[in-house]
């Protein structure tokens, strides 16, 4: 036995190297995969390059094992594969979206978590079916007024993008405003004559009554333009007291019979 300082010191767990034991441990090799990407499978099934094979699966052209499946990525083995018989490349579009906005709906933001497949119109006269792809890159256009109701419009389409935003100033906008009593016809004469603001004159509308009885009127306002808060602020001038306000049409697209918190597709013929 050895005693002092020249006593050899026996190592404890924690003192151990760790690496040093495995250093020379190899790694397992990679077990190999034997499945495949789907968009492997559909080009082989339909002789096409993988690039359109891609564009049916985002198309929401094929199912796995029942199920559609909009992933190229998606892996599949022993599973089912099976192409719709209508498939085809030629709807693979830009879509717009129209929103009939709830009144406590504070931006577009919150208006954009609105729109989800089972939110969709149903029997939606577009005949279009909800993808995934569709919700992605959506521009928020026509802001409605804070508080209000309405039609609101969210889109892919750079042409409608374009039109909504270069052309703005020519679209007209068609709302519903409820004023809490009724309106005289000389505020309605003013309104149409048109209001300044500090002297500079205000963006002209055309109003006329849509219906009214002793609790409350339904103004119709017709201005060319979004113009959040104008319609607010014209009320405001003349006395009236909101009590709610709904926009049902821009330009020549109307909301139409679309319930409150649902969209719909912008049809192929319609245009703003």
């Amino acid at each position: 036995m050895i005693h002092g300082p020249n006593r050899p010191t026996v190592p404890t767990p924690a003192m151990v190297n760790i690496h040093a034991m495995t250093a020379h441990v190899k790694s397992p090799p990679d077990t190999p995969r034997f499945d495949e990407r789907l968009a492997k499978r559909v080009a082989a099934m339909l002789a096409c390059s993988r690039r359109e094979a891609e564009q049916y699966i985002a198309g929401g052209w094929v199912r796995v094992d029942g199920k559609v499946v909009e992933e190229p990525q998606f892996r599949v083995l022993q599973q089912k594969v099976e192409i719709d018989r209508d498939a085809s490349l030629m709807g693979d579009t830009a879509v717009t979206l129209l929103l009939h906005k709830p009144a406590d709906c504070p931006d577009a933001a919150a208006a954009l978590a609105l729109l989800r497949p089972n939110r969709q119109l149903a029997n939606d006269p577009s005949g279009i079916r909800a993808l995934k792809r569709h919700f992605a890159g959506l521009n928020s256009l026509v802001a409605l007024e804070t508080g209000a109701s309405g039609l609101l419009v969210f889109s892919q389409d750079w042409r409608v993008v374009r039109k909504l935003t270069e052309d703005a100033d020519l679209v007209e906008h068609e709302v519903i405003v409820e004023i809490e009593g009724q309106v005289s016809s000389d505020a309605l004469e003013r309104l149409n004559r048109g209001l300044s603001s500090e002297a500079k004159p205000l963006p002209r509308v055309r109003v006329s009554l849509n219906s009214g009885n002793e609790a409350s009127s339904k103004l119709r306002f017709a201005v060319k333009g979004s113009h959040p808060g104008l319609l607010a602020y014209l009320c405001e001038r003349l006395g009236l007291k909101i009590l709610g306000m709904k926009r049902l049409r821009v330009g020549r697209v109307a909301m139409g019979q679309l319930p409150l918190g649902q969209w719909r597709y912008l049809q192929s013929h319609e245009r703003f």
